[in-house]
């Protein structure tokens, strides 16, 4: 026997296909961004759970039971923590919660399960600011909160138009934007995150590394994803001037280059030199200490370093988009020709038994040279008219590296250049080392700032001249003088595969690209880039001195607090002002009460109406029409003005006899 449901329990209203639909398109929106970063299999297993679930709705079939629900949520944490080794961390967490979405909705069956798996999206939405926060995704997310809120608002009303959820969830988001923005400006903020993320967050990042080995850097240069951008106060430096300064590789071991321990010096602001550029630098994240200047930087920024070879170092790795300014003077006058006698001895070191033919060649050149500086020359010269390929498939090389691209294979990237060039000089007694950084980038049109991008990573030389100091050598632009001159997508041999966005036919797409970059470095300025320096200056333009984070939290739980009571008012003033239709229907009772048939309380408008049709029988058919018409307009599905005008005509114009 069936046991009856209690009269006062409330109705479980059961997810139909209208709300289904909804709520599985808003988390396909919220999930979207991370089925580029999970797992193939665990995205289609996903995407099958959501797939099944409307499967049973459209064919009213059953609901998997609950057992076969943790079984399929237990298999797929084992496939997970064979991929990651671990179900913890921000990739095994978030694609969990991802996939989590979907074995919820394989159980939803009332509305109340459905809000459940919608509040999992809201929180989906700010697992993607854990990757990037960049302007799209910012717009992709905000489109999937709107369309979260709507579907929220449906299951609330279910008979009620989409239409119309879509302009309340507007309403909706539009009170809480005066809200968001008080907290983005008045917030406190502080150097560096709230929290920690875990390690693994940043294993993606893309960028330089410490050390160099044969195909490291054409590797790279396949990338388009952008290193950092510079805004230059005037003139911008021409295409060969754009050398951007990074790790500095001094030792060798016979096939890769590394930066070895580094040593700090005090930094000597440069003077002179042919010529002088102020600009500031907006450094993606990249997990290294490295900041990127152009050759020779005259300043150090805020909280940055310097060491003996020339680099620019931040205090802790840049795990978040930074902005930095600088000044730069290319040829710098002044001190700079002596050095430590060790570092020349470490400049001078290399492996003994390595790439034998090129040692013979650097003493051929040493005894037909005079000095260290014609040894150079003799060096350039013999790239320059050796017949070298510059290309970003370079052949594999063996454990005589630079042997091997000098005198047989006589193709190779940058890096097989300068390793080549730095091993032959160290050969020849000229101290020598590697230089790796970014050469060229792209100058933007729309709003002249350059874009350097992880294709232009380069690697170059210097070498120490007594006298002269270290003097920069680059040997791709010795034997390839179109990479310096025109870019790398010029340089390379005909019919090899450039990146995408290099490519000649695709000229209409880099001028969109010049377009979104442009909006998207103002997003990383203003948005993003609003710092604790930025916030204090707003605070100063608003008349607060010395905004310290109590007066800023003073601040931002008044404004807070006016809103608050500002929206209570406009409720409270929205209760005791009645709609059109409870107005005529308030205007009904009490031209009834006049005549002695008052409303009790628990009444409603049809035993109300009866009641009073029969205590009045010359107005019945009056009383009557009234009363049915105020219960359509008012719990009928929807309600028309001619309607609501009729009834008011009909209130007013009543006469009880």
């Amino acid at each position: 026997m069936t046991q009856a449901a209690h009269p006062l329990a409330p109705e479980v209203r059961l997810v139909d296909t209208r709300d289904l639909a909804w709520l599985i398109g808003s988390l396909l929106i919220v999930i979207a961004p991370h089925t580029l970063r999970a797992p193939w299999w665990l995205t289609v297993l996903t995407l099958c759970l959501f797939g099944w679930r409307l499967y049973c709705t459209l064919n009213r079939a059953p609901l998997p039971s609950r057992w076969l629900v943790i079984g399929i949520a237990a298999v797929a944490m084992l496939g997970i923590w064979i991929e990651y080794r671990t179900l913890f961390g921000r990739q095994p967490g978030i694609i969990l919660l991802m996939l989590f979405a979907g074995l919820k909705l394989l159980e939803t069956r009332s509305h109340r399960d459905a809000a459940v798996a919608a509040f999992l999206g809201y929180f989906l939405i700010i697992t993607n600011f854990l990757y990037t926060q960049s302007m799209l995704t910012a717009i992709v997310m905000c489109g999937a909160l709107y369309t979260i809120t709507a579907t929220l608002i449906g299951f609330s009303a279910p008979q009620r138009p989409a239409r119309a959820n879509l302009r309340t969830a507007a309403l909706l988001l539009a009170h809480a934007v005066p809200a968001a923005l008080a907290l983005f400006f008045l917030f406190p903020r502080v150097q560096g995150p709230l929290w920690g993320l875990p390690q693994d967050a940043y294993s993606g990042l893309t960028g330089l590394s410490d050390s160099m080995s044969p195909g490291n850097l054409s590797r790279l240069a396949q990338s388009d994803a952008i290193a950092f951008r510079a805004e230059f106060e005037g003139d911008t430096p021409p295409q060969p001037l754009r050398y951007w300064r990074g790790p500095v590789m001094w030792d060798f071991d016979g096939r890769s280059w590394s930066t070895g321990p580094t040593l700090l010096a005090d930094f000597t602001p440069l003077e002179g030199g042919r010529g002088r550029y102020r600009y500031g630098v907006v450094l993606e994240a990249h997990n290294r200490n490295w900041l990127f200047a152009l050759e020779t930087a005259a300043t150090l920024p805020e909280r940055a370093r310097y060491t003996a070879d020339g680099q620019l170092l931040a205090r802790s790795p840049v795990r978040a988009r930074m902005r930095y300014d600088l000044v730069s003077v290319i040829a710098p006058a002044g001190p700079g020709s002596d050095e430590e006698p060790a570092a020349l001895r470490r400049a001078l070191r290399r492996p003994p038994g390595f790439n034998a033919r090129t040692v013979a060649l650097a003493e051929k050149l040493r005894a037909a040279s005079s000095s260290d500086a014609e040894v150079v020359t003799r060096a350039i010269a013999l790239l320059r008219e050796g017949g070298y390929a510059y290309t970003l498939e370079p052949p594999l090389l063996g454990a005589d590296s630079v042997d091997e691209f000098l005198f047989d294979t006589r193709a190779g990237f940058c890096e097989h250049f300068s390793s080549a060039f730095v091993f032959m000089m160290r050969a020849a007694g000229v101290p020598a080392r590697v230089v790796t950084g970014y050469q060229g980038g792209e100058l933007n049109p729309v709003d002249q700032i350059i874009t350097v991008r992880q294709s232009d990573a380069h690697a170059w030389a210097e070498v120490f001249l007594r006298g002269r100091g270290w003097v920069r050598v680059d040997p791709t632009a010795a034997a390839v003088p179109g990479r310096i001159q025109s870019g790398l997508a010029r340089a390379l041999p005909a019919g090899e595969a450039l990146p995408l966005m290099m490519r000649p036919q695709l000229e209409w797409l880099r001028a969109v690209r010049f377009r979104w970059d442009a909006l998207a470095h103002k997003w990383n300025v203003w948005v993003l880039g609003y710092n604790p320096e930025r916030q204090r200056d707003l605070m100063l333009l608003l008349g607060i001195r010395d905004a310290d984070w109590r007066s800023l939290t003073a601040t931002l739980f008044t404004i807070l607090g006016v809103m608050t009571l500002v929206l209570l008012a406009w409720s409270l003033r929205q209760l005791v002002r009645p709609d059109p239709v409870q107005r005529a229907w308030g205007a009904f009772c009490r031209k009834l009460a006049a005549r002695g048939v008052e409303r009790v309380p628990h009444e409603g408008p049809r035993d109300y109406s009866v009641r009073a049709a029969r205590a009045l029988p010359g107005s019945r058919r009056a009383i009557l029409r009234i009363a049915w018409l105020y219960i359509g307009l008012r719990y009928g599905s929807q309600a028309s003005a001619p309607a609501v005008a009729r009834l008011r005509r009909l209130v007013r114009q009543l006469r009880l006899t």
